[in-house]
């Protein structure tokens, strides 16, 4: 299944990307077969990790059909290390062409960053796949509505920094399409079943069951 494919199947089942910022080797494992299992299957490991590629390399393989790949990714190198580490997804905190280019180039999913309507059809035209808007911190449901009312209705919007179970819907109301979800999922040196706690109660937010 190619990485665009992965990445539609996967926004059908579970529009949630798992930030995974620090997670180790060792730990890789058994954080990604809980989230896996779970249903998430959009991955992510920050290049600030500890040898985040090794713990690419280990999720990628042990999930084929899930799409892995990397975060605070800044440079066009780093898209190239993170493919040959075996990554199909490239995620940035900010909007950098190169990098844009690079993974398009190699076929892989890409999600720069942006926080502005200029930095956003910029990012598009570069061939981004979908926006991630951050830090969501700073831009509020009513500022993703006003996005959404400017953009091509097909662009994917996804909400980043400081999303919780509790805020996902005035997001989603607003035209989010899904969301990046870091420490609230998962922070270093957390079990495997806490994360499995943490992935459930996200999903049964998205999907309406728990009252925001």
């Amino acid at each position: 299944m190619t990485p665009s494919k992965k990445f539609s199947a996967a926004l059908a089942a579970c529009p949630l990307v798992a930030i995974l910022r620090g997670l180790t080797p060792a730990d890789a494992p058994a954080i990604g077969e809980a989230l896996v299992d779970s249903g998430w299957n959009l991955i992510e490991v920050p290049l600030n990790s500890p040898e985040p590629l090794v713990s690419i390399a280990l999720l990628a393989k042990a999930h084929p059909d899930a799409l892995v790949g990397a975060g605070t990714v800044l440079t066009a190198q780093q898209v190239r290390d993170v493919h040959s580490a075996g990554g199909e997804l490239i995620v940035s905190p900010n909007f950098n062409a190169d990098v844009v280019h690079e993974a398009v180039r190699l076929g892989m999913v890409c999600l720069p960053g942006v926080g502005t309507a200029t930095e956003a059809f910029a990012a598009l035209e570069a061939g981004a796949n979908g926006l991630k808007l951050f830090p969501a911190e700073m831009i509020p449901p009513a500022a993703v509505k006003a996005l959404r009312a400017v953009l091509p209705p097909q662009t994917l919007l996804l909400p980043v920094g400081g999303v919780t179970p509790t805020n996902m819907a005035v997001y989603r109301a607003a035209g989010a399409d899904g969301f990046g979800i870091g420490s609230a999922l998962y922070k270093p040196g957390m079990q495997a079943a806490e994360v499995r706690s943490n992935a459930q109660d996200f999903l049964a937010a998205w999907a309406g069951t728990i009252p925001a």
